[in-house]
């Protein structure tokens, strides 16, 4: 499944701008209008990342960063305010929050700051992904070797890559110029078939189906997802 995020942030305009945002980059978006409604959805259910205001109504950013801490809640946190001071940053870091952001902010900003959370957060999960089963494809990445139903399946460099991001970023929809950026390292706004070239050889390779794959799913305008 995509990575899910929880908002907790009492301004209504501001959680609409911010699901839309969210949802638009493939993310799973939940919302909670208060600190006690945060501390309650994020307690009950597993979130990847929270984004989390300081100013909420009943118990303040801070107060439910701690609790969720204390309690041992693992997910992510980005602390969102309207306020700037250093002290408050701090504040907020010694709580448990991963990092800290201050109202008004670029929506580009945001988006940066929530993937590498996301990106630290899975490599301090998974750690340095070496091997991966699926189906009955069998690939160990770190040396190079793919087996489908017991037999070698030879696969060039860049497809192990591209099989491997997608893996390590399994069920998000990844847009191809991320997969540009990070297998190919391509400039950003550089546009290529590539992407899609590569793709369709790993569905011949690796699906039962190629022309209805299972596992390579298209993300119709943003780019392509691994399902689990």
């Amino acid at each position: 499944m995509s990575a899910r995020i929880l908002v907790v942030e009492d301004e209504p305009g501001l959680v609409l701008t911010l699901t839309d945002l969210l949802a638009a980059e493939g993310y799973e978006v939940d919302s909670a209008g208060d600190g006690p409604g945060g501390l309650k959805k994020a307690l009950e259910d597993r979130y990847d990342l929270l984004v989390l205001d300081v100013m909420l109504p009943g118990k303040n950013g801070f107060e439910v960063c701690q609790e969720l801490r204390r309690q041992g809640c693992e997910s992510a946190i980005l602390m969102l305010t309207a306020r700037g001071q250093v002290a408050d940053r701090v504040v907020g870091l010694r709580a448990g929050a991963d990092d800290y952001l201050a109202k008004p902010f670029a929506p580009a900003e945001l988006m940066a700051r929530i993937e590498a959370l996301l990106r630290r957060s899975r490599k301090a999960s998974w750690g340095t992904l070496a091997r991966f089963e699926f189906g009955d494809v069998a690939v160990d990445f770190e040396h190079g070797v793919a087996t489908k139903a017991g037999r070698p399946v030879a696969l060039a460099g860049k497809e192990l890559q591209l099989l491997r991001y997608l893996v390590e970023h399994r069920g998000q929809a990844v847009p191809r110029e991320k997969l540009l950026q990070a297998v190919w390292e391509y400039a950003s706004g550089v546009t290529s078939r590539t992407v899609d070239v590569h793709v369709a050889w790993l569905r011949q390779k690796l699906e039962d189906t190629p022309q209805a794959p299972r596992w390579i799913q298209t993300v119709r305008g943003v780019g392509y997802r691994f399902v689990p």
